[in-house]
């Protein structure tokens, strides 16, 4: 429960003074935004900790007073953390309730801790604060993913299925190696999330509503208390961008466009077409009229979130992309999208790597697709190739044999080396073996090729990277 008087402050907000008449119910409804930056709670009492302790240290408050702010601080911290204590629903934002919290809890005094700040750079140093964390989490998840598709592609090593280009049949590729694709992807995904994190790690306060201040504050050690690199050298900029954000919705823009891939392949994948995998019950739904139903709602729904995320990205650019220095109230529209592109990316991660649980490789399907495909054509052409043919004359001829081929109802493993002859006569034994799935992967052993040789060099990197 929340006490009257806390609500009575909170609702009276912190800019009354200047103003007579009463706030407008649907005006306040539509300026309050407690209902989503609540959950910066924690990050806005832990910079109020490290603001209170500097305006002590800095003789800007007395001992005393910084004391009492800091031990409210940790009080009103501690209880909404057990639960024991509630954020008032009729707070203007986060920022008002903590104040008018910590007021019931050490009186006047409380009044003293916004001095030397505004709530501008006091929300860009929230958001900072809770961007790092959410950059740790989502890393996590997406290191753990990592981890699924290396112990997944060490578990499947040999199995092997048709590489596509434009979508058709190209050139018989392991399934490992399709599986470690989307690892290196997920790689940059996480290196990418890591240097925006490196931007994000500069601290606003101190910068005030948009001149710095006059008081004797200690920036640096302010960052230095809340972990910190370095602080924003311009006051201006420290609270009138938001490039950090946006860079960070543009990262997770970018994995879940690899989230996204990746699920149109277990959808494509699962359906009886390919019948590459069966997915276990655990992920995926049945039909309301159809009995037989098996659906990758997980995949089709990680697919379809990705765009969601990509408008969270559309929204912050369009929101900052016509505001002149400094603050503006548009920027309180930052964080909807912000936590919406972290919340959607950190879940749709953490699902995909519970597709590959109790996931079943149909390999024995995989290799079937490769028959009578004519994607080995590229290693017939190579094996002139390598006797000194022309590539584009062994181009050529090999052409001549597919058409035919195709015409007759043959496919390239069925021709003995006479049939081959009769086109050029310059092909060997060696051409019956190249015409062979396993043969043709097992011959690219350039580094990053698909060669169980290569795939297992790859492993072994991947493996190093993950550690």
């Amino acid at each position: 429960m929340v006490h009257r008087d806390v609500v009575a402050y909170c609702t009276m907000a912190l800019w009354g003074g200047r103003f007579e008449g009463e706030t407008d119910a649907l005006v306040f409804q539509f300026n309050q935004s407690l209902g989503f930056d609540r959950r910066l709670w924690r990050e806005d009492i832990a910079g109020s900790i490290a603001h209170a302790e500097m305006l002590g240290r800095q003789g800007i408050v007395s001992p005393e007073e910084s004391n009492a702010l800091v031990a409210g601080l940790t009080m009103l911290r501690d209880d909404l953390a057990s639960g024991t204590a509630t954020l008032p629903e009729t707070a203007e934002d986060i920022h008002s309730a903590v104040e008018g919290m910590l007021k019931e809890r050490i009186g006047e005094v409380a009044g003293k801790l916004h001095t030397a700040r505004s709530r501008n750079d006091q929300v860009a140093t929230d958001i900072r604060l809770w961007l790092k964390g959410a950059i740790v989490e989502l890393c996590a998840a997406i290191t753990e993913l990592r981890g699924t598709l290396v112990e997944t592609a060490d578990a499947k090593m040999g199995a092997i299925l048709p590489g596509r280009t434009h979508h058709q049949h190209a050139q018989p590729v392991l399934l490992s190696h399709h599986l470690l694709a989307y690892f290196w992807m997920l790689s940059r995904d996480d290196s990418r999330l890591a240097d925006c994190a490196k931007r994000a790690d500069l601290s606003p306060l101190g910068a005030g509503a948009l001149a710095g201040t006059p008081f004797p504050i200690d920036r640096e050690f302010i960052a230095d208390q809340l972990g910190f690199a370095g602080v924003v050298e311009n006051s201006l900029d420290a609270v009138a961008d938001r490039d950090f954000a946006v860079e960070f919705c543009s990262c997770a823009s970018l994995l879940m466009l690899h989230l996204s891939r990746l699920a149109e392949e277990f959808v494509l994948w699962s359906s009886p077409e390919f019948g590459f995998v069966e997915l276990s019950d655990a992920v995926t739904t049945g039909s309301s009229i159809m009995p037989q139903k098996k659906n990758p709602d997980v995949a089709e729904l990680i697919r379809g979130k990705t765009g969601r995320v990509y408008g969270d990205l559309t929204t912050l650019l369009t929101l900052m992309k016509g505001l002149v220095l400094a603050y503006n109230k548009d920027m309180q529209e930052d964080k909807e999208p912000l936590f919406d592109a972290f919340d959607t990316s950190l879940m749709c991660v953490r699902l995909m790597s519970r597709l590959f649980v109790g996931a079943t490789w149909k390999t024995e399907n995989m290799a079937q697709a490769c028959r009578g495909d004519f994607s080995t054509a590229t290693d017939l052409a190579d094996s002139l190739a390598a006797g000194g043919v022309p590539f584009r004359e062994a181009h050529e001829i090999i052409g001549k044999i597919v058409r035919q081929c195709i015409e007759t109802g043959r496919v390239l493993e069925d021709l003995t080396l006479a049939d081959l002859q009769q086109f050029d006569p310059r092909f060997t034994e060696h051409a019956l073996l190249a015409v062979q799935p396993e043969a043709s992967a097992a011959a690219r052993t350039s580094r990053g090729g698909t060669s169980p040789e290569s795939v297992k060099a790859q492993l072994e990197k991947a493996r190093e990277v993950l550690a």
